[in-house]
């Protein structure tokens, strides 16, 4: 079982990856991770990922379950040359110096064979499983007392009615102040304009007109 990565347009020259690559080539992936991990080089880390990329592609198609990270090594390292971009250095005395970047395409093939003692012990587990919820289903049912809501609505109901008897005679006494309180009003403006009838001096009376004496006839 085989599986590859791909990483194109790397921006770095072929003759320096394939200088790391020979450090790798035919170990297992483990191993090759440890040695790039610890290499003072540009393109292992580059490298590394494209490793790990295969390694995930290879158990997304057989699934961890028969294969493992141990199992797999590193069939083969492709490097290709891809394009050259050209670029231009200004020197001195108005000179220009041309050079190229270089790209590169990596391939990675991983190789793997699954192992079978994992797929019995799959098995063995999924049958004691099964036997072991056999007799669960079996189990009687417990029996389910159910409570009796009618008690919480009578006294929700008494509730209710203590609480419009307390608002009636809320409402009686309101009425009776204000009864009270009209009566005093009244018998004290009654009292007031006796006082006043009482202390008012009475008007003098007009003076009578003198009856007009009547000329008379010489």
């Amino acid at each position: 079982m085989q599986a590859k990565a791909r990483l194109r347009y790397l921006m770095m020259s072929p003759r320096k990856i394939r200088r790391v690559v020979e450090l790798i080539k035919g170990k297992s992936v483990e191993d090759a991770l440890t040695i790039l991990r610890f290499t003072n080089k540009a393109a292992a880390g580059p490298l590394s990922k494209t490793i790990q990329s295969a390694t995930a592609n290879a158990l997304a198609i057989e699934g961890t379950s028969h294969l493992k990270v141990e199992d797999l090594s590193i069939a083969s390292i492709n490097v290709d040359e891809g394009p050259q971009a050209k670029r231009i250095r200004f020197r001195a005395m108005g000179r220009v110096y041309r050079y190229k970047k270089r790209f590169t395409h990596l391939t990675v093939v991983v190789e793997g064979e699954p192992t079978e003692e994992v797929k019995t012990k799959r098995t063995l587990g999924k049958k004691k499983a099964v036997t072991e919820k056999k007799p669960a289903a079996k189990a009687t049912p417990k029996k389910t007392t159910k409570k009796k809501p009618a008690a919480k609505k009578t006294t929700t109901r008494k509730t209710t009615t203590k609480k419009t008897t307390t608002k009636k005679t809320t409402a009686k006494k309101t009425t009776a102040k204000k009864t009270d309180e009209t009566k005093k009003t009244t018998a004290k403006k009654t009292a007031a304009k006796n006082k006043k009838t009482t202390t008012a001096k009475p008007k003098d009376k007009p003076a009578a007109k003198k009856p007009a004496k009547k000329k008379e006839k010489e």
